[in-house]
C-alpha cells in the first residue's frame, strides 16, 4: 500500500501516491501555488484560489509584504460588518463628517472621495456603499471616528479582526489604505479576508457588485473593471497608489464555482483589467473538481506510546475535494504528517496531524487528521516495554497489538 513510510521520535511521514491511498475531507486550507502556472504574470504579486476547497490554482509572490493602497478597505468593510452582524451597529446609525475627515478624504484631498459635507450626517449604510463602490477615503475616516473615536484606534480594531480570522502577515494603520511605511498586507491574507467578506457576510457581501453609487447628487462607478466584463465577476475592489502599483481584488463565479483572485503591483488599469481577466479564464477552463476521499475514511496511521494498542487510525472530518488540472488525478500525491509518537490516551476525534496534497512536489491542499478511535492506555507490562524500546532505541517501528 504505501510507497514508502518514515518514522522518527518527534515527527512522522506516510507518503503515498493518491490512486492509491484510501479515500478524506476538511475546511479549506490556502496553501501553496499550483505548479501548471498558464503565463508568466506581469503582476507583481498574485494569487488566484478556488474559493469553496482552497485549491491554489496560481501564485506569484503570495506571501511577500506589499501596500495595500484602497485593499485595505476590505477590512475597514470587515470591521463595520461585524459590528452591524453583531448587533453593536445599526445600518441606520448615523455619523457626522468631521473636518479630518473632510480635509483628509473629501473634496479637498484631491482622492477618491463619495464628496460628503463638511458637518453632514450619513447613516452607516450610506457610508459603506461610499467606501466599497466609490473607494471614498472620507466615507472610511468618517467610519472609523464614528466607530472607535479616532482612526487610529479603529485601525487597531482592523488589525484585530484580521488577527481573528487568520490574516498572518499583514498590518494597517488606517481605515483607506493611504500611504504608511507602517501598513503592509499579503495577496494570500487578502484572498482570505476576500473569503471572509464573501461567506461570512452574505447579506452585505452584494454591496461589492453594485455598478454605481450617488451622493450628494455625484453619480460614480465601481472602479471594478470585472463587473462589466460578463464573466460572472461579483466583487471585490481594485486600488492604487504609486507604491503598490495598481491592485484588484476579484471574485467570480460561474456554474456554482467560485474563484478569488487578488493581484498588485500591475502596470496600468489596462494591464490590471487584463490579466485579471485571463488568470480567471484560464481558472474556471483548465480545472475540474475532484473529490479525493470520503468521509471518515482512514487514510494513514500514528503510532501512539504505552496504549493498549500501537497505532491509531487517522481520518479527517467529511472528506475533501480539491480543484486539480483536467485529467491530472493520478499526479497527486499525499503525505501525513504527525508530531509523534502519541501518548495514551487517546480520544476519538483528538487532532493528530496533517494530511498534505501535492502536484510535482508543490502543495496544493491541506486538511487536518484525527484520531479514528479511542486508545485507552496500556498494561503495565505493555508500557514498560514501549518505555525500553524507546529508551534503548529512541522510537521503533509499531510493536504487534
Amino acid at each position: 500500500m504505501w510507497r514508502s513510510v518514515a518514522a522518527a521520535f518527534g515527527v512522522g511521514l506516510l507518503l503515498f501516491p493518491l490512486a492509491m491511498a484510501l479515500p478524506l475531507r476538511a475546511a479549506p486550507t490556502i496553501v501553496n501555488a499550483n505548479p501548471l502556472q498558464p503565463f508568466e504574470a506581469k503582476s507583481a504579486q498574485v494569487f488566484l484560489i478556488d474559493a469553496d476547497t482552497g485549491t491554489v490554482l496560481f501564485a506569484k509572490a503570495a506571501d511577500e509584504k506589499m501596500p495595500p493602497a484602497s485593499l485595505a478597505k476590505l477590512m475597514t468593510a470587515a470591521v463595520v460588518f461585524n459590528a452591524v452582524k453583531g448587533g453593536k451597529l445599526n445600518m441606520d446609525d448615523t455619523f457626522k463628517v468631521s473636518e479630518n475627515a473632510w480635509r483628509k478624504g473629501g473634496a479637498p484631498s484631491g482622492g477618491s472621495t463619495m464628496f460628503a459635507k463638511l458637518g453632514s450626517i450619513i447613516k452607516v449604510g450610506d457610508l459603506l456603499h461610499g467606501a466599497i463602490v466609490q473607494s471614498a477615503n472620507d466615507g472610511c475616516i468618517v467610519l472609523a471616528e464614528g466607530i472607535a473615536g479616532s482612526e487610529a484606534a479603529f485601525a487597531n480594531l482592523m488589525n484585530m479582526e484580521a488577527q481573528r480570522i487568520g490574516l498572518q502577515n499583514s498590518h494597517f494603520t488606517n481605515a483607506t489604505g493611504l500611504p504608511d511605511p507602517g501598513q503592509f498586507v499579503t495577496a494570500r491574507d487578502l484572498a482570505t479576508l476576500a473569503h471572509h467578506l464573501i461567506y461570512d457576510f452574505p447579506e452585505y457581501y452584494p454591496i461589492y457588485r453594485e455598478t454605481s453609487f450617488t451622493w450628494n447628487n455625484i453619480r460614480q462607478e465601481n472602479r471594478n473593471p470585472l463587473l462589466s466584463m460578463n464573466i460572472g465577476a461579483d466583487g471585490l475592489k481594485t486600488g492604487f497608489t504609486d507604491e503598490s502599483g495598481y491592485g484588484l481584488i476579484g471574485s467570480a463565479v460561474r456554474d456554482g464555482q467560485r474563484l478569488i483572485l487578488v493581484m498588485n503591483g500591475a502596470g496600468s488599469e489596462k494591464e490590471r483589467a487584463d490579466e485579471a481577466k485571463k488568470l480567471l479564464d484560464w481558472g474556471f477552463r483548465s480545472f475540474e473538481r475532484v473529490k479525493l476521499f470520503g468521509p471518515d475514511d482512514v487514510v494513514g496511521e500514528a503510532n501512539v506510546f504505552g496504549g493498549n494498542q500501537s497505532t491509531v487510525g487517522l481520518v479527517t472530518k467529511g472528506g475533501i475535494e480539491a480543484l486539480l488540472p483536467r485529467g491530472g488525478r493520478d499526479s497527486v500525491k499525499g503525505r501525513v504528517i504527525y508530531q509523534g509518537p502519541i501518548h495514551a490516551p487517546v480520544a476519538k476525534g483528538t487532532p493528530v496531524g496533517t494530511m498534505e496534497l501535492s502536484v510535482a512536489d508543490t502543495i496544493v491542499r491541506q486538511a487536518p487528521l484525527y484520531a479514528a478511535s479511542d486508545v485507552g492506555v496500556g498494561s503495565l507490562p505493555q508500557r514498560a516495554y514501549d518505555g525500553l524500546r524507546e529508551l534503548l532505541l529512541g522510537w521503533w517501528p509499531a510493536r504487534a497489538p
